[in-house]
């Protein structure tokens, strides 16, 4: 089958989308997360149209057609650029408040875009609670076995990891996704499908930014300084949200109790669903759940 993709300029960038639905629906805006692509909404997307949403599903910077309109632009995958590329988004396709909903690098977006903006959005959905990167706590070491699933940030700290990287795209996201997701039976056109968008240029300096700078290895983009400065005060979501936590994610344990209280002053509901990291993709029927619940339909 295949998706029609459109273009448009937001920001710094021309960010390609797939949209379905009603231009007149309920707006709804998901994203995701590395390495990933918006094919793992396939399974979500059919379930919002059919009760009235406007879905858009937009290719995250240095993935699929999306590209950097300068060439001089810093390459940045950091947190603030995230949430800027998703709030220009948003206005620039007139979106009227959408829910946004994400897991990893999207649901990060979304979280921070509740947070920084929360007038621009109408609820959100974030798998894995509140996906806002310490930055200043990246220092503290993890326990062991939490500093092993991690090993991948790491080996992209160094310039040989960047070129395995440069080397392996495929071959490192799909051991990727199968410790992350270690109950998923995933197929080879299943992947085959989503690794077409790591072929985008900026694919590499992107993700070895992003993991550089959540060590604080490497300078952001001076243009996100103010919002990385907002971002360091842990702010609260102050929007419906529903916090959907995979019982099986093999990145990592859940977060420990009480963690979504102390961010979302407005927590519609907390669910703890059958699936790995990738949750939207394993487990369709509960993430449009999510998205259904605060749509009130």
């Amino acid at each position: 089958m295949g998706h029609e993709v459109s273009v448009v300029r937001a920001g710094v960038l021309d960010i390609a989308y797939e949209r379905r639905g009603s231009r007149q629906g309920w707006p709804v805006v998901l994203l995701h997360g590395f390495p990933y692509s918006p094919r793992c909404y396939d399974g979500v997307v059919p379930s919002l149209v059919a009760a009235g949403a406007d879905v858009v599903v937009p290719y995250l910077r240095g993935y699929g057609g999306t590209r950097f309109v300068d060439a001089a632009t810093l390459r940045s995958g950091q947190q603030a650029a995230l949430a800027h590329d998703l709030h220009e988004l948003i206005a620039a396709l007139g979106l009227r408040r959408p829910i946004v909903g994400g897991f990893d690098w999207g649901g990060r977006g979304a979280c921070l875009v509740a947070a920084l903006w929360p007038d621009s959005v109408s609820g959100l959905v974030t798998v894995g609670g509140y996906n806002v990167q310490d930055i200043p706590g990246a220092v503290n070491p993890a326990a062991p076995e939490q500093e092993c699933a991690h090993w991948y940030q790491f080996y992209l700290h160094g310039e040989r990891g960047r070129r395995g990287l440069q080397r392996y795209r495929r071959e490192f996201a799909q051991l990727l996704w199968r410790q992350w997701s270690p109950r998923w039976t995933f197929t080879e056109d299943e992947f085959a499908a989503t690794a077409e968008s790591f072929d985008n240029p900026d694919f590499v300096d992107v993700v070895v930014h992003s993991y550089r700078h959540r060590y604080a290895l490497v300078d952001g983009d001076p243009a996100y300084a103010a919002a990385e400065t907002r971002i360091a005060s842990k702010p609260v979501i102050p929007v419906p949200t529903v916090v959907l936590d995979a019982a099986h994610d093999g990145l990592g344990a859940r977060p420990v109790t009480g963690h979504h209280d102390d961010y979302f002053t407005r927590l519609v509901d907390h669910r703890v669903v059958d699936g790995g990291h990738g949750l939207p993709q394993e487990n369709p029927a509960a993430f449009a759940e999510a998205v259904l619940l605060l749509a009130g339909r």
